[in-house]
């Protein structure tokens, strides 16, 4: 099994035996480092655990083999020997006794080694047997811890899912509260401001009676002006009436001087003519 980097905190591997393929989420990409590296560290660890089984196995089976092909060959010396003392019967019986004796020793010793060599490989069989069975359990546990983890990793994903709808409730509640609070530092620029025209009109309603005592003297001065502004204008239009009288007799006047004028021009031509036809007497006298 591979352990891949699907993401800066997420990783996934896959069980081709089991068909399935397993993710782990972490909290920081440091955790998914380490997480990493130990995976690395159990699978070559695994790895050696199970080439040195296969070593143990091949070296117990040779072994096996090797004890099994010595053992008959120990048998069919023991046979060739007895066809042999057979054969040489000849031989004094002492030294066939001690020959034979002699290779039923080396035998008996071929043996012993032989079985305490078996016995080892049992035992060393058996603490394979025992190694296998715990790898099988730590792999089951691991099997188990990692569909564990997986469930948390759903349930982690879930909350923190909820979490960021939450993050986003936040920001949107801050973003809010930060408009509320803008628009307080507005309205209480606008208070401070009315609170301002308020004290202005207070201090403006202090001058009020003065003011209420200047605007009755002045009602008093405008009521006062306006009777002298009725008298006024009837001493106007009788000043009216007496210009447009005057401007009247002026043109009466003027046409009865025009008249005079006109009269007095008859006059002084009348008179005229007598100076002429005098002078004209003196002349003839």
């Amino acid at each position: 099994m591979n352990f891949t980097k699907t993401s800066q905190k997420f990783g996934q591997w896959a069980d081709s035996r089991a068909n399935t393929v397993f993710g782990l989420g972490f909290a920081s990409e440091q955790q998914l480092s380490k997480f990493a590296e130990k995976f690395l560290e159990v699978k070559e660890a695994a790895k050696l655990a199970r080439e040195k089984s296969q070593e143990k196995m091949e070296t117990s089976s040779d072994q096996s083999q090797e004890s099994g092909r010595e053992t008959p060959s120990g048998n069919q010396a023991s046979s060739l020997n007895g066809t042999d003392d057979e054969k040489i019967s000849h031989v004094p019986d002492d030294t066939a006794l001690k020959t034979e004796n002699d290779r039923l020793k080396s035998v008996v010793e071929q043996s012993k080694k032989l079985e305490t060599e078996l016995q080892v490989l049992k035992d060393r069989n058996a603490q394979l047997t025992d190694t296998l069975h715990e790898a099988n359990s730590n792999a089951e546990s691991w099997r188990s811890k990692v569909t564990q983890s997986q469930g948390e990793n759903n349930q982690l994903r879930h909350k923190i899912s909820e979490l960021e709808d939450q993050c986003k409730e936040v920001n949107l509640e801050r973003e809010r509260n930060a408009q509320l609070s803008l628009r307080i530092q507005e309205l209480e620029a606008d208070l401070q401001e009315k609170e301002q025209e308020l004290e202005d009109l207070r201090k403006q309603a202090e001058t009020i009676p003065q003011l209420m005592s200047k605007c009755e003297s002045i009602t008093a001065k405008l009521q006062a002006a306006e009777t002298a502004n009725r008298d006024l204008s009837e001493k106007m239009t009788l000043l009216q009436s007496e210009i447009d009288d005057s401007q009247q007799n002026q043109k009466n006047m003027k046409s009865e001087l025009k008249k005079f004028m006109d009269a007095l021009d008859g006059k002084i031509d009348e008179l005229h003519e007598v100076r002429q036809s005098i002078s004209k007497l003196g002349v003839d006298n």
